[in-house]
């Protein structure tokens, strides 16, 4: 398994050995089905979606969606595992031999970036945790903890080449995740108090602008 990455969801063509390579129609049905299953679990959550809404939001049949994936446990997981990898492609960026104010300011922006344009996603993995993460539970405590623990000695190196202050590694990525990821999360409560959000190209470009300020002013040495 590569650093941080979710498995691939066992799916009916994918499980098991010896199976063969899906098709450019299969993966095309397969993001269709993870696309309209992420809009029916962010409007109805888990224990409210049905398979029949999600093949009806996907323009398929029950049976032809069951082909893919055998149960609604499995889409959830995949649809989660989806929203794992995206998210964490940037962090993985993160390199001891970069230069950390570009390194930290591109992560953020890829960050808020991701908020705006697919704040569902962000609201259903925010969900998923607040329930206590019982479907990805052990990717947190698995390939995630061996990815934040990998980009902590990133940024330990950096401090300890004087290139930042010394900083909590984990603190500063809880930081960031926490200021990029309530763009989608409070969207609603951030539109009503301002009249706008991040997918706003003027709004995301001074949410963008504070936060890496901020961030960096703390970080880099004076």
């Amino acid at each position: 398994m590569s650093e941080g990455k979710a498995p691939a969801p066992r799916t009916a063509k994918t499980a098991g050995n010896g199976a063969k390579p899906a098709t450019r129609i299969q993966t095309q049905n397969r993001e269709k089905i993870l696309e309209a299953a992420l809009e029916v679990f962010s409007s109805y959550g888990y224990r409210g979606s049905t398979i029949e809404q999600i093949a009806s939001a996907a323009a398929m049949s029950k049976s032809n969606l069951l082909y893919y994936f055998r149960s609604k446990k499995l889409i959830y997981t995949a649809v989660l595992e989806h929203i794992l990898d995206e998210w964490l492609a940037p962090l993985r960026t993160l390199e001891v031999d970069g230069d950390p104010a570009e390194e930290i300011s591109a992560y953020i922006a890829r960050k808020l970036e991701l908020s705006a344009s697919n704040p569902k996603a962000s609201r259903l993995f925010a969900g998923e945790i607040l329930q206590g993460a019982p479907m990805i539970g052990g990717f947190l405590k698995g390939p995630l903890k061996d990815l934040m623990d990998a980009k902590a000695k990133v940024i330990n190196a950096w401090a300890e080449q004087g290139r930042i202050r010394p900083v909590d590694p984990h603190h500063l990525i809880f930081m960031i995740w926490a200021t990029t990821q309530h763009y989608a999360d409070f969207d609603i409560q951030i539109r009503a108090l301002t009249g706008t959000g991040v997918d706003d190209p003027a709004f995301e470009s001074t949410a963008k602008e504070t936060v890496t300020r901020m961030i960096l002013e703390g970080l880099l040495p004076r």
